[in-house]
């Protein structure tokens, strides 16, 4: 089933950038994600501090006019929260990753400095709790059952990046979630009802060439 999901992620962002592949120029990007969960269910996780993680993938850029573009992508983004943030030990992370398509519209106020916004949606991948998250050690993993989760998540992406002469840019991102993360027709799902969505932050930096 995740391979399936990565296959159209994938055809997904190859059908765009074919229609324009004279002009299209390809990159690569990635970043820090602070990300937690919104919404008016959050009280059910009490009040999660947000996880810290990554994410990472590729990128086209399809110019539409002079300062207007078409950007798709297809990254893998760590997302969920902190159950429990200690003091000289490692945080224990709820973690729900995924693989994200954005098309972003980007519109260019001045040579470089676009402001950025799109439709996102994204296929969840991994769904555990790791009690040791900085190792590679799965002793302290539990593996969570996808089944009350929503396994494909909409949302919004709005943010600006600077690209730079010869290729190089930063940008910065705000993900708001528009699904539902749990599924309420999960039968032992204890999260039934809550309105809990995903709100994630992320800076990066990329390449295009």
């Amino acid at each position: 089933m995740k391979k399936s999901l990565l296959l159209i992620a994938i055809a997904l962002f190859g059908f765009t950038t074919m229609q324009a592949q004279e002009y299209v120029m390809f990159g690569a990007k990635g970043g820090v994600n602070f990300s937690t969960f919104s919404g008016d269910g959050v009280n059910a996780f009490n009040d999660p501090d947000g996880r810290t993680s990554f994410h990472l993938g590729l990128i086209a850029e399809i110019p539409l006019s002079e300062r207007f573009s078409i950007q798709p992508e297809v990254l893998y983004s760590g997302q969920g929260y902190d159950i429990a943030d200690r003091n000289n030990a490692n945080d224990i992370e709820y973690q729900l990753d995924y693989i994200n398509v954005p098309v972003i519209a980007k519109v260019y106020l001045t040579e470089g400095l676009a402001l950025e916004a799109g439709p996102q949606v994204g296929f969840l991948v991994n769904s555990e709790i790791d009690g040791n998250p900085s190792s590679t050690n799965d002793e302290f993993s539990v593996s969570l059952d996808e089944e009350q989760f929503n396994t494909v998540d909409f949302s919004v992406a709005l943010g600006a990046s600077y690209k730079f002469r010869g290729g190089f840019f930063v940008n910065g991102r705000y993900n708001i979630g528009l699904t539902d993360i749990y599924d309420d027709s999960f039968r032992n799902n204890i999260f039934s009802g809550a309105d809990a969505k995903h709100s994630v932050i992320q800076a990066g930096i990329g390449f295009m060439f």
